[in-house]
């Protein structure tokens, strides 16, 4: 499966990254990049369930693609939406159901930062992602 351009762009600057500080650096620039979400849009319906910061994720399915926009209110947290958005917009449904997190997150040098409630929470996210595509 091919990367999008932006996340090719997130591979290169994290991967350039020399240790921790400067990726965490990079994870809050790219946080900072999230469209924001409309105080409309930040709704219950619309939270993941599974994170231990609020998250909110609002889908929408064009021509066939997905298109995601996230936010949270945690700092390091929207920096990871943000990779992980990288990663899976405009992806087909059956593309998105193929998304192996572990492997991307690897590839950025970050798996050894997510402490178990963040990569559970980023899989909670990703779970209600496949969970929209395959109500549509």
């Amino acid at each position: 499966m091919s990367l999008p351009e932006q996340a090719h762009q997130a591979l290169e600057a994290f991967q350039q990254g020399k240790g921790w500080e400067q990726r965490a650096r990079l994870l809050m620039q790219w946080g900072d990049r999230l469209e924001p979400l409309a105080d409309a849009e930040k709704t219950e319906a619309n939270r993941v369930h599974g994170c231990e910061s609020l998250v909110w994720l609002v889908a929408e399915q064009i021509e066939g693609v997905w298109r995601f926009k996230a936010s949270s209110d945690a700092r390091l947290l929207r920096g990871l939406l943000a990779l992980l958005l990288v990663r899976v917009q405009g992806l087909a449904s059956e593309e998105l159901a193929g998304i192996d997190l572990r492997e991307w997150f690897t590839q950025l040098g970050l798996e050894r930062q997510l402490s178990p409630s963040r990569s559970n929470g980023l899989h909670a996210v990703l779970q209600r992602m496949a969970e929209l595509a395959s109500n549509r």
